[in-house]
Protein backbone atom coordinates (compact mmCIF):
# COMPACT_ATOMS: atom_id res chain seq x y z
CA UNK A 1 0.00 0.00 0.00
CA UNK A 2 1.44 3.23 -1.16
CA UNK A 3 0.66 6.71 0.46
CA UNK A 4 -2.47 7.71 -2.23
CA UNK A 5 -4.13 4.09 -1.20
CA UNK A 6 -3.48 4.48 2.33
CA UNK A 7 -5.00 8.06 2.00
CA UNK A 8 -7.79 6.38 0.22
CA UNK A 9 -8.82 4.24 2.97
CA UNK A 10 -8.58 6.23 5.62
CA UNK A 11 -11.07 8.44 3.76
CA UNK A 12 -13.39 6.08 2.73
CA UNK A 13 -12.85 4.57 7.01
CA UNK A 14 -13.34 8.17 8.09
CA UNK A 15 -16.12 9.32 5.57
CA UNK A 16 -14.45 12.21 4.97
CA UNK A 17 -12.69 13.43 1.64
CA UNK A 18 -9.56 12.30 0.24
CA UNK A 19 -7.80 15.87 0.69
CA UNK A 20 -8.90 15.96 4.63
CA UNK A 21 -7.65 12.33 4.92
CA UNK A 22 -4.11 13.40 3.01
CA UNK A 23 -4.16 16.76 5.38
CA UNK A 24 -4.42 14.69 8.67
CA UNK A 25 -2.44 11.59 7.61
CA UNK A 26 0.47 14.32 6.59
CA UNK A 27 0.53 16.17 10.38
CA UNK A 28 0.41 12.81 12.08
CA UNK A 29 3.81 12.00 9.97
CA UNK A 30 5.07 14.99 10.40
CA UNK A 31 4.15 15.34 14.39
CA UNK A 32 5.76 11.68 14.46
CA UNK A 33 8.97 12.70 12.33
CA UNK A 34 9.55 16.19 14.62
CA UNK A 35 9.29 14.24 18.37
CA UNK A 36 12.10 11.48 16.87
CA UNK A 37 14.01 14.66 15.63
CA UNK A 38 13.72 15.75 19.24
CA UNK A 39 15.23 12.37 21.05
CA UNK A 40 11.62 11.42 22.21
CA UNK A 41 10.17 8.33 21.21
CA UNK A 42 6.82 7.62 19.27
CA UNK A 43 4.65 5.07 20.96
CA UNK A 44 1.14 3.75 19.19
CA UNK A 45 -0.11 1.06 21.54
CA UNK A 46 -0.61 -1.74 19.65
CA UNK A 47 0.91 -0.73 16.43
CA UNK A 48 4.24 0.37 16.61
CA UNK A 49 7.20 1.68 18.49
CA UNK A 50 9.41 4.45 17.42
CA UNK A 51 12.57 4.71 19.25
CA UNK A 52 15.93 6.64 18.98
CA UNK A 53 18.95 4.87 19.49
CA UNK A 54 22.42 5.81 19.42
CA UNK A 55 25.49 3.74 17.71
CA UNK A 56 28.67 4.14 18.52
CA UNK A 57 31.74 5.73 17.14
CA UNK A 58 33.25 3.09 15.30
CA UNK A 59 36.32 1.59 12.42
CA UNK A 60 35.26 0.42 8.74
CA UNK A 61 37.27 -0.50 5.89
CA UNK A 62 37.01 0.90 2.86
CA UNK A 63 36.22 -2.17 0.46
CA UNK A 64 37.86 -0.47 -2.54
CA UNK A 65 41.25 0.72 -1.15
CA UNK A 66 41.30 -1.00 2.04
CA UNK A 67 41.88 1.87 4.12
CA UNK A 68 40.52 2.06 7.45
CA UNK A 69 38.12 4.95 8.15
CA UNK A 70 36.64 6.03 11.10
CA UNK A 71 32.53 6.09 11.52
CA UNK A 72 31.65 8.75 14.06
CA UNK A 73 28.69 8.28 16.30
CA UNK A 74 25.13 8.77 15.61
CA UNK A 75 21.51 8.84 16.27
CA UNK A 76 19.19 6.12 14.01
CA UNK A 77 15.53 6.02 14.70
CA UNK A 78 14.82 2.40 15.09
CA UNK A 79 11.03 0.76 14.60
CA UNK A 80 9.01 -1.99 16.46
CA UNK A 81 5.82 -3.07 14.84
CA UNK A 82 2.89 -3.73 17.60
CA UNK A 83 0.83 -6.87 18.32
CA UNK A 84 -1.80 -5.51 15.63
CA UNK A 85 0.40 -6.56 12.85
CA UNK A 86 1.05 -10.05 13.68
CA UNK A 87 -0.26 -12.11 10.53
Amino acid sequence: MNKLELVKAVAEKAEISNALAAKVIDAALEAAVEAVKKGEGVQLVGYANIAVAEKPARQAKNPRTGAIINVPAKKVAKAKLGAKFAL
